[in-house]
C-alpha cells in the first residue's frame, strides 16, 4: 500500500487514544493515506468510518505488523503511551522492520530516553508540551506559541504600546529586546513579512521569533 517514492506517502499510526487519533485525523485532513492499528475493538469501530484504513491488531507482535505490510511504510507514529512496555516493544518492532521515520509518544523523560535509545527518531511529550504552551499563553498577550528544542520560539502576539504608530526601524525592537518581528498581520489584510519600513498599529498581530526568555520579556511590555 505504501509508496516510498511519493512525498505524500501513507503513514502508519499505532494506537487510537487521544494523541494517536488526533494525529491520524489531522493526517487525513492533509489528504494523507493513513493505516491505523489499534487492539481495542471499541476504538477500531469508532474510527473505522473516519480514517482511511483501521485494523484491529496487536502491534507488539512483529508478525502481525509484517502481515499488515508495515515494512512497506517509511513513516510511523506510535501513539501508545499508557503502557511503557507496549510502547517500547512496538517502537522496537518498527525499528526492526526498517521504518525510516518513527515518531513516538512518551509520558515521562525516562520513557522518552528509552524510546530514543532504541531508535525512535522523534519523541513527543504531548501532555508536557501542552502544559508549557498553556503556561505561555495564559498571560493573554501571546496568542500562539511554538517552542523548539534549543529554547527558541516563534509566537503570535499583540503589539506592545511602544510599537504602535512606529515603523520597525523606529521602534528598534531587535536592538532593545533581542527578538525579531518576522511578520505583521493587519485586520482584513494578508500576512506580510516584516521590513524596517513596516509600520505597526494597535490592531495588528505580530509574528515574533527569538529566545524564550527574551520573547517573554518583550511580551510583558504594556
Amino acid at each position: 500500500m505504501a509508496d516510498r517514492t511519493q512525498h505524500n506517502a501513507p503513514v502508519m499510526v499505532i494506537g487510537l487514544g487521544r494523541f494517536g487519533a488526533s494525529t491520524a485525523a489531522q493526517l487525513k485532513r492533509q489528504n494523507k493515506e493513513v493505516l491505523a492499528i489499534e487492539r481495542d475493538p471499541t476504538l477500531v469501530q469508532k474510527w473505522s468510518g473516519q480514517l482511511t484504513h483501521v485494523v484491529e491488531a496487536d502491534a507488539t507482535d512483529i508478525d502481525a505488523l509484517r502481515q499488515l505490510g508495515a515494512a512497506d511504510f517509511t513513516s510511523a507514529v506510535v501513539g501508545v503511551g499508557t503502557s511503557v512496555e507496549a510502547s517500547v516493544l512496538i517502537t522496537a518492532n518498527l525499528v526492526d522492520l526498517g521504518i525510516e521515520r518513527i515518531w513516538a509518544k512518551a509520558i515521562t523523560p525516562a520513557h522518552g530516553k528509552i524510546l530514543s535509545r532504541i531508535g525512535a527518531h522523534k519523541v513527543v511529550f504531548p501532555e508536557a508540551d501542552a502544559g508549557r504552551r498553556a503556561a505561555h499563553l495564559v498571560s493573554g498577550r501571546l496568542l500562539d506559541y511554538i517552542e523548539f528544542d534549543d529554547d527558541f520560539a516563534i509566537v503570535k502576539m499583540h503589539p506592545p504600546k511602544e510599537t504602535h504608530g512606529f515603523t520597525l526601524a523606529e521602534s528598534d525592537v531587535r536592538e532593545k529586546y533581542g527578538v525579531t518581528i518576522v511578520g505583521v498581520k493587519s485586520p482584513g489584510e494578508d500576512f506580510t513579512y516584516a521590513t524596517p519600513n513596516t509600520k505597526v498599529t494597535s490592531r495588528d498581530l505580530l509574528i515574533v521569533s527569538g529566545q524564550v526568555d527574551l520573547i517573554e520579556r518583550f511580551a510583558a511590555r504594556p
